[in-house]
C-alpha cells in the first residue's frame, strides 16, 4: 500500500471497547482522520455488560461484607422496638436497585467516553463493521442491515472483543441459566446460585453473590479455584469461600444444565445432580471474529478464531492491527488499552515499546482481591512471602487473610514479580509494578518510605526481609 502524505492518515477502527477507544483517541490526538465503528455503544462489552458492571456489583458486595463484619471492630447496629429494647436489624440487599444503579453507571461511562471521542474529532458510526480487503471497511448501519457506509482507510484496527462461551447442554435463557451479561436482570438475590467455572469470572461472581447473602455452589473442573493462578493465593481464596459457607466442587465437570421452571438442575459428569435457583455459566469467552472480513483480507487467525498479532498489535497484513480479546494476547481491558495506543503509535511511525507479558499487572476482584505482576515462577528467582496479618494496619482493620509475595532474581536482587492478596490489592500492586518495570532491586524498594501504619508497609517489609536472603550468592 502507498500513502499520500499530503492528506491525513486515515484510520478505520472496528469495535469501541477499551482497545478501540484508546486507539481512536490516540490517533485523533496525533492528527489522524479517525472513524470508529461500534454496534452496542462506546466502551463495548467491557463498559456496558462486563468489567464496569461486574466490578460495580462487587463494590456493593464489599460494602455489604463490611457492614456484616463491623461487629469485629466494635461497631454494632440496633433498632428499638415499641418498649425501647434493642433489636439487631438484618442487612437487606435490594438487588433491583443495585442493578439499576449498575446499568446507569455503565451507560454514563459509555456516554462520557463517546463525548471524549467526539471532542477529539472522531467520527462514530453505529453498526456492524466488516473489512473489504485491507484498505476499506463496510459498515451496515440500517436497522435491518441493508444500509451501508464505506470507509477508505490507510490503517485498520480490529477491536471486536469477545462474547461469553456457551455450553451446548447449558444454553443461557436469561431467566435461570445465565451468562455474566444477563445477571443484571435479576430482581432479587438468588436463593442458591450454582456457578459453573472457577476461573477469574466465576470466582469473582461466586465471591460477590456469597457476600450479598446467596447460597453459592462453585463447580470447578480443576483441582483448585483459579487454575493457572498463584497456588498460595488460590488456597487463601478457597479458605475464605469455605468459611463463608460456599460449597466447592473440585474436579467436577458440568455436563448439562436444565431450567425446571422453578429452579435449575446441574448434572455433573459423574452423574451427580445439584439443584439450585439459578446457574451462572462462566466457562470463558469466544472471540468476535466471524463475519468481519478477516479471511478475505488475508488476516491470520489461530484455531480458536483469535487474531494472531505481534508485540505491537500488527497482524499478518502490515496495515491491519488487532487489539483486545479478539487477539491471541492476554484478555485484559488494560492490555487492550495499552495495545490500542501502541498499535496507533506504530502505524503512525511514532516510537513504541513492544508489549511484554512480564510487566502486566492484573487483578482478580474477589474478596480478598488477588493482584499479580511480572514473572512469578522459575528457578532463577527467589521468593519471599509475608502474611498480611503481620501488618499493623491490617490488624487495625481486622484483616486476617492474605499476603504479600515478592520475587527477586538470584544474583542481582532485581524484583521480577509479585503477588498481593489483600483488600484493595488492585491498588497495592502498583509499587511492585513500578519496581518490575524499572528493574529496581529489593534494597532499592526497601529504602522507599511508606506511611505508617499502612498496608503498603507490608511490601516494604517484604523487600527489607529479602535483604537478608542470599540473593547474590548463587
Amino acid at each position: 500500500m502507498t500513502f499520500d502524505f499530503e492528506r491525513k492518515h486515515r484510520f478505520a477502527i472496528i469495535g469501541g471497547g477499551p482497545g478501540g477507544y484508546e486507539a481512536a483517541l490516540s490517533a485523533a490526538q496525533l492528527g489522524a482522520e479517525v472513524t470508529l465503528v461500534e454496534g452496542a455503544g462506546v466502551g463495548g462489552a467491557a463498559v456496558l455488560t462486563d468489567v464496569v458492571p461486574s466490578k460495580t456489583l462487587i463494590a456493593t458486595a464489599d460494602a455489604a461484607q463490611a457492614i456484616n463484619g463491623a461487629g469485629e471492630l466494635g461497631v454494632q447496629f440496633f433498632a428499638k422496638d415499641g418498649s425501647g429494647k434493642p433489636l439487631k436489624p438484618e442487612t437487606a440487599i435490594n438487588l433491583h436497585a443495585v442493578n439499576k444503579r449498575i446499568l446507569a453507571l455503565a451507560g454514563q461511562q459509555s456516554e462520557d467516553m463517546r463525548q471524549q471521542l467526539i471532542e477529539a474529532g472522531v467520527t462514530i458510526l453505529s453498526g456492524h463493521g466488516r473489512m473489504e480487503g485491507d484498505s476499506a471497511v463496510v459498515v451496515s448501519t440500517g436497522p435491518d442491515g441493508t444500509d451501508f457506509d464505506r470507509i477508505e482507510a490507510d490503517t485498520i484496527v480490529i477491536a471486536t472483543g469477545s462474547t461469553p462461551r456457551e455450553l451446548p447442554a447449558a444454553k443461557p435463557d436469561g431467566e435461570r441459566i445465565l451468562t455474566w451479561k444477563q445477571v443484571y436482570d435479576l430482581q432479587s438475590v438468588p436463593e442458591h446460585i450454582i456457578v459453573v467455572g472457577s476461573g477469574v469470572t466465576g470466582a469473582e461472581f461466586a465471591s460477590a453473590y456469597m457476600n450479598l447473602g446467596a447460597k453459592v455452589t462453585l463447580v470447578s473442573s480443576r483441582d483448585q479455584v483459579l487454575p493457572g493462578e498463584d497456588t498460595d493465593a488460590a488456597a487463601v481464596l478457597e479458605k475464605v469461600f469455605t468459611r463463608g459457607g460456599m460449597t466447592l466442587l473440585a474436579r467436577s465437570r458440568a455436563e448439562k444444565v436444565v431450567n425446571t421452571g422453578s429452579g435449575v438442575v446441574v448434572t455433573l459428569s459423574n452423574g451427580d445432580e445439584i439443584t439450585g435457583s439459578h446457574c451462572l455459566v462462566a466457562v470463558g469467552s469466544t472471540p468476535n471474529t466471524e463475519n468481519i472480513g478477516l479471511e478475505g483480507a488475508g488476516v491470520q487467525t489461530a484455531d480458536t478464531g483469535r487474531i494472531i498479532v505481534n508485540r505491537v498489535g500488527r497482524t499478518s497484513i502490515p496495515n491491519v492491527y488487532a487489539v483486545g480479546d479478539c487477539t491471541n494476547l492476554i484478555p485484559l481491558a488494560s492490555v487492550a488499552s495499552m495495545l490500542g495506543r501502541t498499535a496507533v503509535f506504530h502505524a503512525m511511525g511514532d516510537a513504541v515499546i513492544p508489549f511484554s507479558n512480564n510487566k502486566i499487572a492484573a487483578n482478580i476482584f474477589t474478596s480478598p482481591e488477588i493482584a499479580t505482576v511480572g514473572w512469578i515462577d522459575g528457578d532463577d528467582a527467589e521468593e519471599y512471602k509475608l502474611p498480611i496479618a503481620a501488618n499493623p494496619r491490617a490488624k487495625m482493620m481486622s484483616v486476617r487473610d492474605g499476603f504479600v509475595k515478592l520475587y527477586a532474581r538470584k544474583g542481582s536482587g532485581t524484583i521480577v514479580g509479585g503477588v498481593v492478596v489483600a483488600p484493595k490489592a488492585s491498588e497495592l500492586i502498583y509499587p511492585i509494578s513500578i519496581a518490575v518495570d524499572r528493574r529496581l532491586t529489593v534494597d532499592q524498594l526497601a529504602r522507599v518510605f511508606t506511611a505508617y501504619p499502612s498496608l503498603t508497609g507490608a511490601i516494604n517489609d517484604a523487600a527489607r526481609a529479602m535483604h537478608g536472603i542470599n540473593l547474590r550468592g548463587f
